[in-house]
């Protein structure tokens, strides 16, 4: 475990905290993640079970399964924030914790907000990806994501940027070219219709409320 000894305390009160296993929690946070393998070392590094550990389990689609998710969309259940974790919490408790904290998020409200657009909250989850992917500005999210819910009621395609960019899986393209949207990938959204199958970057609960709550418009 992870325990904090002050100074002065006593040979008795050291047994005692070790004895009762009065641990003190770690603070894991993430956000700016991508992939299972940057989740997997942001926060595997940080609790006994490890980074190899947490990835195996992130890969895992039985895992996935058992939280009516699959493999490519996994990684909607963890939505950006600061948490309080034992350092001895195993992989499969910090998926259970992270489970727990989506279904606190996923209020009967915001499950209302998604099934009027359309969508699970998982997609609503993998559309809020795509609006980060888009900007960083706040006041802008809304809007664009009232973009891309118009294309997908009306069939486009959603041409976005940041999801050829997270097929190639080279974060350092800065700009989109002709050659890039050539690039064959279930996340080239100029190639295949609708959403992409899993998310392109762990969007936190703004962005996710941003969708929700999307200026309706005809852009």
């Amino acid at each position: 475990g992870r325990y904090q000894i002050t100074a002065g305390m006593s040979n008795n009160a050291l047994v005692n905290m070790f004895a009762s296993g009065r641990q003190i929690p770690v603070k894991i946070t993430f956000n700016n993640i991508r992939t299972r393998e940057e989740l997997a070392e942001r926060v595997g590094t940080q609790l006994e079970c490890g980074e190899e550990s947490l990835l195996e389990i992130l890969n895992d689609e039985k895992t996935a399964e058992k939280f009516g998710l699959n493999k490519n969309n996994f990684l909607v259940l963890f939505i950006p924030n600061t948490y309080e974790l034992y350092w001895n919490t195993s992989a499969e408790k910090f998926i259970e914790r992270m489970h727990s904290e989506w279904e606190k998020f996923w209020t009967a409200e915001r499950r209302e907000k998604a099934e009027n657009i359309g969508l699970s909250p998982a997609e609503v989850s993998v559309l809020a990806s795509i609006v980060k992917g888009e900007t960083n500005q706040r006041d802008e999210m809304d809007e664009i994501a009232g973009v891309y819910i118009n294309r997908l009621r009306e069939g486009w395609k959603l041409q976005a940027d940041p999801t050829v960019v997270f097929g190639i899986g080279d974060f350092t393209i800065t700009r989109v070219l002709k050659k890039h949207l050539e690039f064959d990938s279930p996340y080239n959204t100029y190639m295949y219709a609708g959403l992409p199958p899993g998310p392109i970057n762990l969007p936190d609960a703004t962005v996710i409320d941003k969708v929700l709550n999307y200026t309706n418009h005809n852009y």
